[in-house]
């Protein structure tokens, strides 16, 4: 099978990106407080991610705690929290579908045009992966850059970008790198196959038979009358 180290970089960044992931999905520096001021003595720093909330006082002691309640979370944190559900489960399902497609696992076809499908199908579904992931980051971003420069809101309300936010963003860029690999390996092997085993030419079209004139037609019997006075 051509194009190996493809498939195998696709993976490797494919893996990178699940892992990845999972970690902003699960992080609590999602939105971290904000110090405006002059005042540069700071004993408390606040985390908000997507499952809980993190007090960190004096840079010793750090507390957790997760969300009560379901129902009385915003909107905007439950439909991250879906997304990001969904984006870990398909990038879950790519990782095992690119490592069923690989050369050496014999569990799924010794074809390689299905091996090539299914690595193919893994590129799109890690493609799709970094499209949920970019989804809820860039939308959390984009409210605390909002509340930041809000007048209306007080200074203590407002957030800064955190680290899970940062790492989202270098996870959907790994994920469509891994992704786009993997298509382009599907893409090169059906490219190959087609000029190892091209298609066959077709036949030319036969000319139609020219009718007979007359003075044929006479000139075929009048032989045909001398060969048989001849045999005779």
């Amino acid at each position: 099978m051509a194009f190996y180290p493809l498939q195998v970089a696709g993976l490797v960044l494919g893996f990178f990106g699940m892992v990845g992931t999972l970690a902003t999905t699960l992080l609590p520096q999602w939105r971290v407080s904000a110090f405006i001021g002059s005042n540069i003595i700071i004993f408390e720093r606040i985390w908000e991610g997507l499952w809980m909330n993190c007090i960190q006082q004096a840079r010793v002691t750090l507390q957790c705690k997760f969300y009560d309640s379901l129902l009385a979370l915003p909107p905007v944190l439950e439909a991250a929290r879906a997304l990001m559900c969904v984006a870990v489960a398909l990038s879950f399902s790519a990782l095992l579908i690119g490592i069923s497609g690989m050369k050496q696992i014999q569990c799924t076809s010794t074809d390689e045009r299905v091996k090539a499908y299914l690595l193919g199908a893994s590129g799109v579904l890690f493609i799709l992966t970094g499209i949920f992931v970019l989804i809820p980051v860039s939308w959390t971003a984009n409210i605390i850059i909002r509340d930041f420069y809000n007048p209306a809101i007080h200074a203590g309300q407002k957030r800064e970008l955190g680290a899970a936010l940062f790492l989202g963003w270098l996870t959907v860029a790994v994920l469509f790198i891994g992704g786009g690999l993997l298509c382009g390996y599907c893409c090169c092997n059906r490219k190959q196959r087609w000029r190892r085993y091209p298609a066959p030419a077709r036949l030319a079209p036969r000319a139609p038979p020219v009718p007979c004139t007359n003075q044929q037609k006479n000139a075929t019997g009048t032989a045909l009358r001398k060969t048989s006075t001849s045999y005779v």
